[in-house]
């Protein structure tokens, strides 16, 4: 079963790279079983995902804010509707 959560083409070849990592770290790593690749992929897809979710909320940030100042002058619409 596929990992949903990956936002990558977890399918696409691999590609040979260089990486220089905390010798420590990686003693660990493998003393552990952790596949360092996968851990580095998934590591590099958060920091991907943060990064584009940092953009998409500055690109947003005025249509945010322009919400948020109208629910503060009239509050939240359909509020009256609310079963609580």
């Amino acid at each position: 079963m596929p990992d949903t959560r990956l936002p990558f083409d977890d399918s696409a070849p691999k590609q040979a790279t260089n990486v220089s990592l905390n010798s420590d770290l990686l003693a660990q790593a493998k003393t552990l079983g952790i596949d360092v690749a996968r851990a580095c992929e998934r590591g590099l897809a958060d920091q991907i995902a943060e990064v584009r979710d940092r953009a998409w909320r500055e690109e947003n940030r005025p249509a945010i804010e322009s919400s948020n100042a109208y629910v503060e002058a009239h509050g939240l619409p359909l509020a009256k509707n609310r079963p609580y």
